[in-house]
């Protein structure tokens, strides 16, 4: 099944991958700084009303990405005021073509949560007709895994942090 949200295409194959895909209007060279630096992610990594108020990047193969999404929007009742930390392991590098990482649900110590789905992502960044189109090709270990991170609203979530992304790109400062 391909369902579209926002601007995002995805679909679901083998009932473990969740294949996203979005075309942003800027250079390629760009987009993948985006999700590189450290200075860019702070900007827009997140869905509305989250902040990035740690975002530590070793951007090498085996580097890491340790980073806190915090709710700073009242709005959304219990959610507000909630961190959710992160750490991505880079595992291959082909800039500005693609990146492999896995990431994991993690404290503020680095400490990995093994209760919670680890996501192997595959993210390829291709020049199209103004602009560039990202993959991302996120892997999980069954079909339950990818269900809890479904569940827990990543579709959505990723929907809004991309749609931050699309306006940070195109804003005077990107």
């Amino acid at each position: 099944m391909t369902t579209s949200t926002s601007s995002i295409t995805s679909r679901v194959e083998a009932g473990t991958d969740l294949i996203l895909e979005r075309v942003f209007h800027a250079p390629r060279a760009l987009v993948f700084e985006a999700f590189t630096r450290a200075e860019h992610l702070r900007q827009w990594w997140g869905p509305r009303g989250w902040t990035l108020p740690v975002c530590d990047v070793d951007f090498r193969e085996g580097g890491r990405w340790h980073y806190c999404m915090r709710c700073i929007d009242p709005d959304q009742g219990s959610f507000f005021g909630m961190e959710s930390w992160g750490l991505a392991v880079y595992e291959t590098i082909d800039a500005p073509n693609s990146i492999v990482y896995t990431d994991y649900f993690s404290d503020a110590d680095q400490n990995i949560n093994a209760e919670m789905p680890a996501t192997r992502s595959t993210l390829t960044f291709e020049d199209v007709a103004g602009g560039t189109r990202v993959v991302t090709r996120a892997s999980y270990a069954s079909e339950a895994a990818l269900n809890t991170v479904l569940e827990m609203g990543m579709l959505q979530g990723i929907s809004e942090t991309w749609d931050r992304l699309a306006e940070y790109l195109t804003a005077p400062q990107a």
